[in-house]
């Protein structure tokens, strides 16, 4: 036997076997540094519930740090009762949504006020493509367009839009709204199931519809989990609201 050989490769073996290792750790490592970014500032008892019970964040995910001061929106809506499909007389190519000068070019003299709605990718489903009203480059998310797509042959093909007026509200005092970080505790500890992923945490504006001409919104932190599934979290008095996603235009 060749033992310098034999000898050689052994080492070379070993070192492989440190670089697979070494990998191995840094990958553990960084994973672990990962994690804690995304988690912001959550307090230890928050993070060691989220992880008995299974629930975190999507990979795509993060928990905003944001806290801008934001007043509560009044407004009337336009249209009433359910808001109906109208179908377009010449459909045009669904890629439009994800350029937004086409999709004003295309469509812009045909469905009102186009401008004021903006593309929410992950509240879309297959075969709707989903714009919230904006008011102050937030989105109101009681306030919706839906594009009506066909998958046969990639084509919007309708809409259902919900349309309001803004109401001046300068006697609503704006607040510094709660961190991300600390709006989602009372999710963490009474309302996620066991195993939720959240997929998004954004900040905007939501509101109980009252059977009346005006309606209210206040700041809130959406919590969309990968089910589909949205919370609200007021985002002055941390407040939990939870909806089913059907509902939340069902009666304008």
């Amino acid at each position: 036997m060749d033992w310098s050989r034999a000898k050689s490769v052994l080492i070379l073996a070993f070192l492989a076997l440190n670089v697979v290792l070494g990998y191995q750790l840094w990958e553990n490592v960084s994973e672990r540094l990962n994690t804690g970014q995304k988690l912001g500032d959550l307090d230890a008892d928050t993070q060691r519930m989220m992880k008995e019970r299974g629930i975190g964040l999507a990979t795509s995910a993060s928990i905003p740090s944001e806290t801008p001061e934001l007043r509560d929106l009044t407004y009337r809506f336009i249209t009433t009762g359910t808001a109906e499909e109208v179908e377009l007389e010449k459909p045009v190519d669904s890629r439009i949504i994800f350029d937004e000068k086409e999709l004003l070019a295309q469509l812009g003299d045909v469905i009102p006020d186009l401008a004021e709605y903006q593309y929410d990718q992950l509240a879309s489903t297959d075969g709707v493509f989903v714009l919230y009203r904006m008011a102050g480059g937030r989105p109101m998310f009681d306030v919706k367009l839906e594009l009506l797509y066909s998958n046969q042959n990639q084509k919007i093909t309708a809409y259902r839009q919900t349309q309001v007026e803004l109401v001046d509200s300068e006697a609503s005092e704006a607040h510094e709204v709660l961190p991300a970080s600390k709006a989602i505790v009372p999710l963490v500890d009474k309302y996620l199931e066991e195993g939720s992923v959240i997929k998004e945490i954004s900040l905007g504006y939501h509101g109980q519809l009252f059977n009346s001409e005006t309606q209210y919104a206040a700041p809130s932190w959406r919590v969309l989990l990968e089910n589909g599934k949205p919370f609200y979290v007021h985002a002055i008095s941390a407040e939990v609201v939870q909806e089913k996603v059907e509902d939340e235009t069902a009666e304008h």
